[in-house]
Formats: C-alpha cells, sequence, structure tokens
C-alpha cells in the first residue's frame, strides 16, 4: 500500500512539474528542495503532515489555471496564507499546497472608504499600507496572520468595538469557483463568505471597508500578579461596573495571562481608536485603576509599531491545541474558575489565557453574514501550546481543565456556538456545524452544493465532506 501511494505520489509530481513547464510565473518548491521545510512550517508543530509540494501563484491569474489543473487531474489542495489555523490545516498529507503570499496588493478606492486587499496579505502588511495612507481597518493583534482568513470567519480584534468583527467590513470578494472561473461574489454568495470563508472557492481578493486614523493610542497594562487569581476577580469586578456606567466604543481592550521573562503576568491589551488621544488616556487610567498596577505602555503609537511590539509576546511556533468558548458575562463565579487556573499555569511561554469581549457594533443584529455569535459576549481563548514538545500534553491538559471548570459554572451564562478560528479538536473528523453557525448551518451546506456541488474544495474550514 505505502509503495502504491509513493507511486502516485511521484506520479503527481511529474504531471505538476510538466504542467509548470507551461506556466514560469508559478514558482513551485519542491519536496527534494532545502527550502521545503521552511516554506512549509506553519504556526502549530504539532501538524506532521507532509504535503505533495508547494506552489507561488504571483496572481488570480495563476490561482485559476492552478485550480483548472487540479480538478483536472484529481489532485487535492489546501490553501496556505498565514498558517496560523490552531490546527494547521494548511498542511494535508499528499494534497498540494497553494501558498498565497504573494498576492499582497491594496488599492485603495478614490472615495477612501473601502480598499481592495488581494487574498495572501498578512494582517501587518495590510496595516502598514493603510497607516501609510491615514486609513485603517480592523485587524486582529498579530502581524503574521493572514487577514483574509481572519477577517471571514468572524475577525475579533482591537478595532472590533469601534468599527465592528472583520467580517462585517466585507463588501466584495472574487472567488476562483470549482471550474477555474474567476467570479465576483453575488450577494448570496457574500453572505456565506461572511463566516464560512473558503468553503465555496479560493478568495483571490476581498473588497473590504476602512476609515481614517491619524492617532492611535495603544499598549500593554500589567497588574501586579503575585496573587493573579485575587487581581483577575477584581480586576472584572470593577470593569463590569465601567460597563455599566458606560465606555465608549472608541475603546477595546483584551484581557490576557501570559508567561513573561519576570513570571506569570495578568495584562490588559488597550487600543483607543479615536481621535482624542487625551479623552483615550483617561480610559487607560481608569482600566489601570481596577487592579495594582506594576507598570503601563499605553502611549501614542502607529499601526506598523504597535503591531512590531505584538509580535515580540508571541512565541513563533507551539505545539498543542486550543479550547474556547462565549460567556454573556465574567461572573463572579466564572472569574473564580478561571482564576483558580491561572493559579496552575504552566511556565511555558506558548500557554495563556486571552479574553475578547464583542460589545458595540459588533454585536448588533444582522442579516448579511452567516457568522452566528451576535449576543454581547466574551470569547475565550485557552491556549494549551508549548514552545518545546515535551510539555504539549501539559499545556493542552491545563487548558481542558480550566474549560472543564468553566462549564461547571452557570450553564445559562454560557453561549451555544463557539468560535470556530479557535476550535482546535486534533483526531475529530467532520466539524459539528450547529456548533459554529447554529441556525445558519443549514444555509451553510445549501450554499456549498449550489456553489461547490461537487465537493471540490474539500480540505476547508470548516470541513464539510
Amino acid at each position: 500500500m505505502k509503495s502504491k501511494i509513493m507511486a502516485d505520489s511521484d506520479s503527481q509530481l511529474a504531471r505538476l512539474e510538466a504542467f509548470l513547464l507551461g506556466h514560469p510565473s508559478i514558482k513551485y518548491t519542491a519536496p527534494s528542495s532545502p527550502e521545503f521545510s521552511t516554506v512549509c512550517k506553519v504556526w502549530n508543530l504539532a501538524r506532521l503532515d507532509t504535503p505533495l509540494a508547494v506552489v507561488h501563484p504571483e496572481n488570480a491569474e495563476d490561482v485559476r489555471v492552478l485550480v483548472q489543473f487540479a480538478k483536472s487531474q484529481r489532485i487535492q489542495f489546501t490553501i496556505r496564507v498565514g498558517g496560523h489555523n490552531m490546527e494547521g490545516r494548511a498542511l494535508v498529507d499528499g494534497a498540494l499546497v497553494i501558498d498565497l503570499r504573494a498576492l499582497t496588493g491594496v488599492q485603495i478606492a478614490e472615495d477612501r472608504q473601502s480598499a481592495t486587499v488581494e487574498g495572501g496579505i498578512l494582517q501587518g502588511e495590510l496595516g502598514t499600507k493603510l497607516w501609510a495612507e491615514g486609513l485603517a481597518t480592523p485587524t486582529g493583534s498579530i502581524p503574521c496572520v493572514g487577514y483574509v482568513g481572519w477577517a471571514m470567519y468572524g475577525g475579533y480584534g482591537p478595532f472590533s468595538s469601534h468599527w465592528g468583527l472583520g467580517v462585517d467590513q466585507i463588501l466584495g470578494a472574487t472567488i476562483v469557483n470549482h471550474d477555474g472561473e474567476i467570479l465576483q461574489a453575488d450577494e448570496k454568495l457574500l453572505r456565506g463568505i461572511r463566516g464560512a470563508g473558503g468553503v465555496f472557492g479560493v478568495i483571490v481578493d476581498l473588497t473590504i471597508k476602512v476609515y481614517p486614523l491619524k492617532s492611535f493610542l495603544a499598549g500593554v497594562i500589567l497588574f501586579g500578579s503575585r496573587d493573579i487569581n485575587k487581581a483577575f476577580a477584581n480586576f472584572n469586578t470593577g470593569y463590569q461596573k465601567l460597563l455599566h456606567n458606560g465606555i465608549p466604543k472608541q475603546l477595546t481592550i483584551q484581557q490576557a495571562v501570559f508567561n513573561a521573562p519576570p513570571g506569570r503576568v495578568f495584562a490588559v491589551l488597550f487600543a483607543w481608536s479615536g481621535d482624542d488621544t487625551e479623552e483615550g488616556q483617561h480610559w487607560s487610567n481608569q482600566i489601570a485603576s481596577l487592579a495594582p498596577l506594576f507598570m503601563s505602555t499605553v502611549g501614542e503609537t502607529t499601526i506598523p509599531e504597535w503591531f512590531t511590539g505584538n509580535a515580540a509576546m508571541v512565541p513563533s511556533s507551539v505545539y498543542g491545541s486550543s479550547r474556547t468558548l462565549n460567556l454573556y458575562s465574567v461572573t463572579p463565579q466564572v472569574a473564580e474558575a478561571i482564576g483558580r487556573g491561572l493559579t496552575a499555569l504552566p511556565t511555558d511561554p506558548g500557554t495563556m489565557v486571552s479574553i475578547h469581549q464583542l460589545r458595540g457594533p459588533s454585536a448588533e443584529p444582522k442579516d448579511n453574514s452567516v457568522f452566528a455569535t451576535r449576543e454581547p459576549h466574551y470569547m475565550l481563548e485557552i491556549v494549551g501550546f508549548a514552545v518545546v514538545e515535551d510539555r504539549k500534553g501539559e499545556a493542552e491538559q491545563w487548558a481542558s481543565d480550566i474549560e472543564e471548570a468553566i462549564l461547571k459554572t452557570d450553564g445559562g451564562n454560557i453561549l451555544p456556538t463557539t468560535y470556530i478560528s479557535l476550535h482546535s479538536a486534533p483526531g475529530c473528523g467532520t466539524d459539528p456545524l450547529s456548533q459554529f453557525y447554529g441556525s445558519h448551518a443549514e444555509e451553510i451546506l445549501s450554499l456549498k452544493k449550489e456553489y461547490d456541488p461537487e465537493g471540490f474544495f474539500h480540505w476547508t474550514v470548516p470541513q464539510l465532506g
């Protein structure tokens, strides 16, 4: 059986190389290349799959001919941009990788209210190009994450309270469909793309909303964490009071607990995207007063500088898996459950907890998207990763223990849907669509049958068979 698989692979490689001779603009990394392991590296190194080869299209036309070739030769393929999918799904044993990272163009509309961005751009690249034009759009915090995947599947981040989620910015999309045709998505397909991403085809560009931004106030507020359980609980009690009195939409915070050189730290990532930086500084002081302050780096900065600082906080690669839950509120009972877990946080830099909040325009009902979780809520990232493979099991067990402790709190406080981008369940089969999309699950299946009737785009997120 093994020899047959190897023979099939050799045959597919030979056909691929013959095809590429006629398309010199498409670069190619073969398994025999010394760069192959580097090109295939994704964030989660626990993914051990070895792809057939990697091709590097330069434009939408290259993508089109690659899709047509793959279909004609019955070669399965995956799409790779940033490689930050929690399960490392850009790699599949024996499947061709279509690496879009050369597609990084950004074209700003004349009215400066929208921009068309190519499908391989990373968040840091997009943020830097827009900032140079006095513009911004919602992104996440990590520059090496692929923008299009982040946006299409939801897109929580430091601008979501002000301008909405990443998925709310999508105005249009160009796809390569199952027949290898380049098409503009109609409104019905766009609704599916806004939440279910690349299930229906290869996204070669998105048209998104952009916003004027001339100043940006951001940084990290670090709290005294010797008694981290108490600091976390006190902060959330105080933050609920601030919320009750009203917080401006220009302010977004992200709570995080991670391992820094001084040890375990409870921190808040602060972002103010309003014009009045004095008001932003006032709110920075308000947030900093909610627990014993260790230090604050909040100050005026630029989007490129902010991305650079964030990159230094995240390991370049990890092993493991994550857990995620959506909660209506960080109640005292929830804070106690999380706090107990924080005292047992493994010392690996890859292990952490992060809490995003959905409020403001992000939490308003919308009928143009299959993104399901629109109620105001907190999205928990319970990150069971480790930078050292030997510590992977400890990190994953810790994440599982925290999730289990939260699930034992008030069940009415836990939303029925979870965030697909943070779902990580190695060894599981088809994704449970209702867990991610609620009442939209059947609609996604129906759209899949219409726009990809033969199930050609198989290795997608979510995987629909």
